[in-house]
């Protein structure tokens, strides 16, 4: 037998890694079953289902491990083929490293996407890669004071020890197998085995690699998260993100108006008959002659308040009151209730409300992109700023982060005011009114109130807030309203529940904040001549909610307006409408502006007769009768918003490129 050592010896190699790679799987496997007993939502499905997400979700860990697994057997087959007997002595240990920094990169890529999925409620996407652009000190102490740093630090200090000793432990030495065939039946054993770990790696022997098209397990959203391996998204997370940053991005091809422009643009205006020779005129509108608005430009100021998102207000009570001052602005007011964001992140909600399109999926940032100097000639401020107002954007924050100050400065806001103005102006320390990411929101109010009360022109005014975000810190000074969790809310909440109430508490700040500044413009001679509108930049809470009508509940923000007496319009208004941020703007200068023409995506709330529909980038589609998940539409109302959303997706890159010249 000793002629057949050579193949022996690899044989026995090989069988380590087979049984690496299974104890692997086992351990990726807990990972799934860690966000199902986590996160797992409060709707049905059925033992099959489960059993199908988990057989999906280790077919898909098996493809990353096949890749992991085939560098390796490729060696081995090599050394082999070539019979490079003196390279075999150290094969053990190149493969105890190989396996010790691949699975320390797969460990980490499957704690982050964990991470990720404990604050947004689904894996990875691109905006994971926003770390690198954020503020990195911030997000430190964030981690620090949200997490015990300290204990987590000691577990992965343990898990990683464990991971080594398996490593270790398995790829050892042994002489399990002595095989005693001839050359050729060698050769087929690795042709063979090389055929297998190749068709492992794709996943399926159809047009289309498995790791491509995952196909649905469940009607419960999170049972069809589950299959998804961490790796598999971050990868196809980079790769978007990669692809936005190199402009090798073409949305309208990707939702299949690539050939057929024009009937884009017939879907989005609703009718056939449309301008062919100027496509962009069809999203040019007009507002209507109002005649309360001829002679007059009341304020206006639209408040974007971070991860305000609308379902946790449905436990409202004396015991919870969530709402604080801000409740009985609500039920005064306009509010939409079927409003959802355009995305999930803050900045890629934030410039598709202010440009007046709808988010484009998959997409960084203008700010961090090609565009970050492009003025876009739609903008919303600069219809304000047109109409004859002084425009001016407010971030509680710091005005560099993701280049937001840049950027909007070439958006037709005349001034841009971050934490540093806001504590000037009003001769407070900026440390002691501060927390990790910015200005307390009540000092934001104060400093937007002050600027309102001494104008002496038409203001359009956009804040964006800060508070309400992680390591959820509020003024230490600021008494909480009563906030006991039911159990009713207690059943609709997953993970940790100390984190959970700090999350209640700073959420209840900020929009209690807000009741305030609504407090202070109502009681003052403002209250004439002031428009506000608030809105959210996404539901972030979403993350440690669970609901019981998903698709419908999840994205949704409210979408408020305060209106002069003279100036409410005199017909009902269906509050109800699926709608999302493209629609404030054009809502808004329909209720503000005489006469003006704008360009927009979005459709005035007012009009009864055209469609409203919600986007979210994400996939999400609010429609008439509740949310659904893009390609999945069931009804008419549905299977026309889900049109109308390509579409529009296609007017907006339309729009878009059109600023590329």
């Amino acid at each position: 037998m000793q002629k057949y050592q050579h193949f022996n010896y690899l044989t026995n190699l090989l069988y380590s890694v087979l049984k690496l790679t299974l104890v692997v799987l086992v351990l990726m496997s807990l990972s799934r079953a860690y966000i199902f007993l986590s996160f797992s939502a409060s709707s049905a499905y059925s033992y099959s289902e489960l059993f199908d997400a988990f057989f999906l979700g280790f077919r898909l860990d098996a493809i990353v491990m096949a890749y992991i697994n085939s560098l390796g057997i490729l060696l081995i087959f090599l050394v082999w083929l070539f019979r490079l007997k003196a390279l075999q002595k150290y094969l053990y240990t190149f493969f105890r490293v190989y396996f010790v920094l691949l699975l320390t990169i797969l460990s980490l890529l499957t704690f982050t996407d964990i991470a990720y999925f404990s604050f947004f409620g689904e894996h990875s996407t691109l905006m994971i890669f926003g770390v690198f652009d954020d503020d990195t000190e911030a997000l430190l102490k964030t981690a620090l004071q949200n997490y015990n740093v300290a204990l987590l630090g000691v577990i992965l200090i343990a898990y990683f020890a464990f991971l080594y000793l398996l490593v270790f432990k398995i790829i050892k030495k042994k002489d399990k197998f002595s095989f005693g065939i001839n050359w050729f039946k060698q050769l087929i054993f690795f042709l063979f085995l090389i055929i297998v770990v190749a068709l492992i790696g794709r996943g399926s022997v159809g047009i289309f690699p498995l790791s491509h098209y995952i196909s649905d397990v469940s009607q419960d959203p999170l049972v069809n998260k589950l299959p998804q391996t961490p790796t598999l998204a971050i990868v196809k997370s980079y790769k978007q993100y990669s692809k936005s940053k190199s402009h090798n991005y073409d949305l309208i091809k990707m939702v299949g108006y690539s050939t057929d422009i024009e009937k884009a643009f017939e879907v989005h205006a609703q009718k056939e008959d449309i301008d062919r020779e100027n496509l962009l005129n069809n999203i040019v509108k007009k507002t209507t002659a109002n005649e309360h608005l001829k002679n007059r430009l009341p304020h206006v100021v639209v408040v974007m308040v971070e991860s305000f998102g609308m379902p946790l207000l449905d436990y409202q009570s004396d015991s919870f009151n969530v709402m604080g001052r801000l409740k009985k602005h609500f039920d005064e007011d306009i509010l939409f209730t079927s409003f959802i964001s355009s995305s999930n992140g803050t900045v890629v909600s934030l410039e598709p409300l202010l440009l007046n399109i709808t988010a484009r999926p998959n997409s960084t940032s203008f700010a961090q992109s090609g565009y970050l100097n492009t003025q876009f000639s739609q903008a919303s401020a600069k219809v304000y700023k047109d109409a004859g107002y002084e425009t001016n954007f407010i971030y509680g924050g710091d005005l560099s982060w993701r280049n937001v100050g840049s950027f909007m400065s070439r958006q037709g806001f005349d001034s841009t005011h971050g934490k540093g103005a806001i504590a000037n102006s009003l001769g407070e320390n900026l440390d002691a009114i501060s927390h990790d990411w910015g200005v307390f929101d009540e000092y934001l109010y104060k400093y937007v109130y002050k600027m309102l009360e001494s104008a002496t022109t038409p203001q359009f005014i956009f804040i964006l807030t800060t508070n309400n975000h992680p390591p959820y810190t509020i003024p230490k000074d600021y008494k909480s309203n009563s906030l006991e969790i039911s159990q009713d809310l207690k059943d609709h909440i997953s993970g940790d529940m100390d984190l959970v109430k700090r999350r209640f508490k700073d959420y209840s700040y900020a929009i209690d904040t807000l009741g305030g500044f609504l407090d202070d413009v109502k009681n003052s001679p403002l209250s004439k001549n002031s428009v506000i509108a608030v809105t959210a930049d996404n539901n972030t809470v979403e993350g440690v909610m669970r609901y019981d009508n998903h698709f419908t509940q999840t994205k949704t923000i409210p979408f408020y307006i305060y209106l002069p007496e003279d100036l409410k319009p005199t017909k009902e208004i269906d509050t109800t409408l699926a709608s999302s941020h493209k629609d404030i703007f054009p809502t808004l200068y329909n209720l503000t502006l005489y006469d003006r023409e704008y360009t927009a995506i979005g459709t005035n709330l007012l009009d009864d007769e055209a469609l409203h529909c919600g986007f979210n980038d994400a996939g999400v589609i609010m429609a008439k009768d509740g949310g659904f998940e893009f390609k999945k539409a069931i009804t008419k109302e549905q299977l026309e918003c889900e049109e109308y959303y390509r579409a529009s997706l296609a007017v907006t890159e339309y729009l878009v490129k059109s600023h590329d010249q």
